[in-house]
């Protein structure tokens, strides 16, 4: 006798060559984190900047 299944194995459960789904946060705070960026780094390259001059009228 020989101890091999007469069947082949089943794959696993779970495939690990695809992964979950981004959850909506993640996407949320990672739209909102790149927006402050693009917000700081345009305030930064037209001069305009961020600090104790800003509200300044002189």
């Amino acid at each position: 006798m020989t101890d091999s299944p007469s069947e082949p194995a089943a794959a696993p459960a779970s495939d690990r060559s695809t992964a979950p789904p981004t959850p909506r946060w993640v996407k949320i705070s990672g739209a909102v984190a790149l927006a402050v960026v693009v917000v700081f780094l345009v305030l930064h390259l037209t001069g305009t900047g961020m600090g104790p001059g800003m509200h300044g009228g002189h």
